[in-house]
């Protein structure tokens, strides 16, 4: 099962992306219904780890915060392959991080060691496409753009199924902050 867990992104900032993505000239858009910050990708897991991250995941305690997004951004060098929405420096946000990954790590999960760089996947690009000088113009129109704080109230884990048009996400389990 792949699995991952991520803070969902609220309805008024999805719509924010959303008509950020209806003025995108390139790319293959993200579905605004799975817009998320992903605090730990587990990958291809047999379906007890799943469970056994569950188990460990329940034991989280964190505060409620809030963040933001701030600017635009493009994984994959010269020529992108993603682009996203950047989450403003977060020590609250970084410390959840971190309590996720150390309880997924108790549990048994072995992740990858990547930096973590909280952001908002909206769109993808083809070969191609990620060098388009479109692409330039559309971040160059875009370089302020930002939202107001909004709060996170909650961790999910989510299962994702990879289709032809793009990742559908099923939460499997939520974990609100308090």
């Amino acid at each position: 099962m792949r699995a991952f867990v991520a803070i969902p992104v609220p309805e008024d900032i999805r719509d924010r992306l959303a008509a950020l993505q209806a003025d995108l000239p390139v790319g293959r858009l993200a579905d605004p219904e799975t817009f998320h910050i992903t605090l730990a990708f587990l990958g291809e897991e047999p379906v007890e780890r799943i469970e056994a991250a569950h188990e460990a995941l329940e034991a989280l305690r964190a505060a409620p915060f809030a963040v933001r997004l701030d600017g635009l951004g493009t994984f994959g060098g010269r020529a992108a392959k993603t682009l996203f929405a950047a989450v403003a420096s977060s020590e609250p946000l970084a410390a959840l991080q971190r309590k996720v990954r150390s309880l997924l790590h108790g549990a048994g999960l072995m992740l990858d060691r990547e930096r973590f760089r909280p952001h908002v996947t909206f769109a993808r690009f083809r070969p191609g496409e990620g060098d388009d000088p479109a692409l330039g113009r559309f971040l160059a129109r875009h370089v302020a753009f930002g939202s107001a704080p909004f709060a996170v109230a909650e961790v999910v884990l989510y299962r994702s199924h990879l289709t032809a048009k793009g990742a559908v996400h099923e939460p499997l389990a939520e974990y609100p902050l308090a």
